[in-house]
């Protein structure tokens, strides 16, 4: 095992890392913005949300938007950290 090994290692452990946290945040975002949208949705469809809700069928756009937000997040971070390996990198993760 040479050293070029060990930093292919260290480097699926550190993506590993960022799409661990990066999910965590990207489902709670995405969740957040989906029931903005759930708000927006609501008042454009006349919906009053029950007392203490914060819109109308807030719970289906949370959901929907919490998954593509833990989706796309550690998607679009691990992407950008990829494009930023110079040519010495070489192939790899």
């Amino acid at each position: 095992m040479g050293a070029g090994s060990e930093r292919d290692e260290f480097r699926f452990e550190r993506y590993l890392g960022v799409g661990c946290v990066t999910t965590i945040g990207g489902f709670f975002s995405g969740g957040m913005i989906a029931v903005l949208i759930a708000k927006i949705a609501g008042w454009a469809r006349g919906c009053e949300p029950t007392n203490g809700l914060p819109a109308c069928d807030w719970h289906l756009f949370m959901l929907a938007g919490a998954l593509i937000g833990m989706v796309t997040l550690p998607a679009l971070v691990i992407w950008k950290l990829r494009g930023k390996r110079g040519p010495e990198d070489g192939p790899g993760l």
